[in-house]
């Protein structure tokens, strides 16, 4: 996760959502990636999609069983989407999203018994320091 946490810094450094994310698989990080949907012009280049395409080229595959997702943000929908077609097997997040996020904040996507995959998650390692970025990012965005 702290890999993960200085991947989000450098989002926000970027004018981005401080999000990160490291796919691990085998004990060693296999893809990384940091929220750049907005000077990427690409709506899907969230944090976790972006470690799935690194992961995928570095490996030269698209499925990636008993890999683990560490990610700074619990992940939205197209995240999990994503994540549950990789056959990733693990996510670990730091902080929860009650509003959009898939993994028991806004709905439980990662257990959808419609799925031939489900994915084992676990949340709240490192939230406060998580949660602390993502609320000074948007604090200074509003300007309070």
């Amino acid at each position: 996760m702290a890999r993960a946490l200085t991947l989000a810094r450098q989002a926000a450094e970027s004018g981005e959502v401080p999000v990160g994310a490291v796919l691990v698989l085998d004990d060693r990080i296999v893809g990384e990636g940091f929220n750049h949907p907005i000077g990427l012009h690409d709506p899907t280049a969230h944090a976790e999609i972006l470690a799935l395409r690194d992961a995928g080229a570095r490996l030269g595959a698209y499925r990636l069983p008993g890999s683990t997702m560490f990610v700074t943000l619990e992940p939205c929908p197209m995240c999990v989407g994503a994540m549950i077609h990789a056959r990733v097997e693990r996510v670990v997040f730091a902080a929860s999203d009650p509003k959009t996020g898939a993994c028991g904040g806004a709905m439980s996507l990662h257990q959808d018994t419609t799925h031939n995959h489900r994915i084992a998650v676990e949340g709240g390692l490192e939230a406060e320091s998580a949660s602390a970025m993502l609320r000074g990012f948007f604090r200074a965005r509003r300007g309070t």
